[in-house]
């Protein structure tokens, strides 16, 4: 019943390079909704459930969305789902205690997809604009960000050069996913950087040829 019907925000791509089929090298990927600048789900959303504001983010209108999945369909990155479960408990009068007030509470029948967080975006701009000044770098954390123990997700603002996230696109490791396709995503990736040593045997290889004399 669960086939294909899972529900997440975020999905851990993995790749597996090896010349040896039993011991490969992993590479982890993780898959948010990418962003983009042209982006291909919102020009086939008959209601305009799926829109750009003014900050280039690529927002949902959970109320106008009637779940035709045009935009999963024409999505490369396949980063929405749709909500085909009622993961809402509407009745339990304990439970309304528990929700987050600061995102729209959905039910079946509409897509789903990673928001930035936006929620905690418009936090942090009412608290810049009650004390009259520019969001600080950093100050904003999405979900993903800070449950993350080795700190490989950075988030801020592109447009001041002087933050993290800008310094990291202009390293020469960065790269955009599916660059070619001309949806110009603002989420990018920074390539991975391993120097084995070649001279050095494996060690299932060193620990056999000890066994050997």
């Amino acid at each position: 019943m669960l086939n294909g019907r899972e529900m997440h925000w975020l999905r851990i791509d993995r790749y597996y390079s090896a010349d040896d089929p039993d011991n490969p090298d992993t590479y982890h990927q993780p898959m948010p909704c990418q962003q983009c600048e042209s982006a291909p789900c919102e020009v086939v959303c008959p209601v305009a459930a799926t829109v750009h504001n003014e900050e280039g983010l690529n927002d949902m209108v959970y109320n106008r969305c009637v779940g035709t999945r045009y935009c999963s369909n024409n999505c490369p990155y396949k980063v929405r789902r749709f909500n085909f479960l009622l993961y809402q408990d509407w009745t339990t009068e304990s439970i309304k205690l528990q929700r987050n007030p600061d995102v729209t509470v959905r039910s079946r029948g509409v897509m789903e997809k990673c928001t930035y967080c936006v929620q905690r975006i418009n936090h942090a701009r009412v608290n810049s604009k009650l004390e009259d000044r520019q969001i600080r770098d950093g100050e904003v954390l999405t979900a993903c960000q800070s449950a993350c123990p080795t700190d490989a997700i950075v988030f801020g603002n592109i447009n001041d050069p002087e933050s993290r996230v800008a310094k990291s696109k202009k390293s020469a490791l960065n790269y955009s996913l599916l660059a070619e396709l001309n949806t110009k995503p603002r989420t990018s990736y920074l390539a991975i950087v391993r120097n084995p040593n070649t001279e050095l045997e494996p060690a299932a290889a060193a620990s056999g040829h000890e066994g050997e004399h």
